[in-house]
């Protein structure tokens, strides 16, 4: 599957009201009224942003608590639960480049050019350990 057909089929569970509840919220919590889009600025839906980073947060965290238990609790290691909280991973990124107007797609092949770019031979401890000035 194509990051974009990923981002797109992905988006069809989000309600696109992240904002407005956000809105909500912070009225509620301070007397604030917001009107409309508000929050919407520069083409950034700030709701979805921040539903993406604190979702992705919490998916990233359930995805640990998984690998932490398999070593340190000598549990099996669930490789289908692990699979569901990848793609719980994948759906936060897409709500985060969907906020943000980013192309899914224009994201991982821009990382892997820089990759390429980091790494040009593959991965040596010797690149890694120092990087070139800006290479983040």
């Amino acid at each position: 599957m194509e990051a974009k057909e990923y981002q797109n089929l992905a988006m069809r569970t989000n309600d696109g009201k992240e904002t407005e509840r956000l809105e909500k919220w912070i009225g509620e919590e301070t007397g604030a009224e917001y009107k409309g889009d508000v929050m919407i600025e520069n083409e950034i839906d700030a709701g979805g942003l921040l539903n993406g980073c604190l979702g992705l947060s919490g998916e990233a965290g359930e995805l640990n608590d998984i690998v932490k238990k398999w070593i340190f609790h000598k549990k099996p290691l669930d490789r289908e639960h692990m699979k569901k909280e990848i793609g719980d991973v994948c759906w936060y990124i897409a709500d985060i480049c969907h906020s943000m107007g980013f192309d899914q797609g224009e994201i991982f092949q821009m990382n892997i050019d820089k990759l390429k770019a980091r790494y040009p031979e593959g991965f040596s401890e010797q690149r890694a350990n120092n990087r070139s000035e800006g290479d983040n």
